[in-house]
């Protein structure tokens, strides 16, 4: 399968939208930002990291997509080190990486059934990876109820990795149509 190429100028804006993501989802998922014992602000801003991960791995392949996905890592993890508690960072770089990486691979293995087949179970997948490995190195031993907390996170996840669906489409129909695909 043929892929645009991913420019030096589109690379960058990938990996700054990624990284606004990521470091606004470390933020929220914070004590202070949690909405209530089961849910965090971070459970809603999140999932569009997989979204931009999924566009990318669409239109520029799998390579370019965990390009983005490890940079977009390293400096996500720096910038959130200032922003966040350094166990969230970690536990942040580390569910976030290998989710991203999952979701990369499944979406690929799935890109050439229905449109929304890819997304859908890429970002289901995903969102299990990243929450319990999220929650169980951020939040173990804290005190902080972390597997309510990651419960009440996988489900907005899941909720949003279907509404997402909607853009994915949306965005993906006028990235086929610039780059001549369909």
């Amino acid at each position: 399968m043929k892929f645009d190429r991913l420019s030096p100028f589109k690379g960058l804006i990938a990996v700054s939208i990624m990284t606004v993501i990521i470091v606004m989802s470390n933020i929220l998922v914070q004590p202070q930002y949690h909405l209530n014992a089961w849910l965090t602000w971070g459970a809603i801003t999140y999932p569009f990291a997989f979204l931009v991960t999924d566009l990318l791995n669409r239109r520029f392949g799998p390579a370019a997509a965990r390009k983005v996905v490890f940079i977009g890592f390293v400096v996500a993890v720096v910038i959130s080190y200032f922003y966040a508690d350094t166990r969230i960072a970690i536990a942040s770089g580390s569910a976030f990486l290998l989710a991203h990486l999952a979701d990369i691979f499944v979406f690929d293995k799935l890109r050439r059934q229905s449109w929304w087949k890819a997304p859908f179970v890429a970002g289901f997948l995903a969102s299990f990876v990243d929450t319990y490995a999220f929650f169980g190195l951020a939040f173990i031993g804290t005190g902080i109820p972390w597997i309510t907390l990651g419960l009440g996170d996988l489900g907005i996840k899941l909720a949003m990795n279907l509404l997402l669906l909607l853009p994915f489409r949306a965005l993906m129909w006028n990235l086929g149509k610039q780059s001549g695909q369909d």
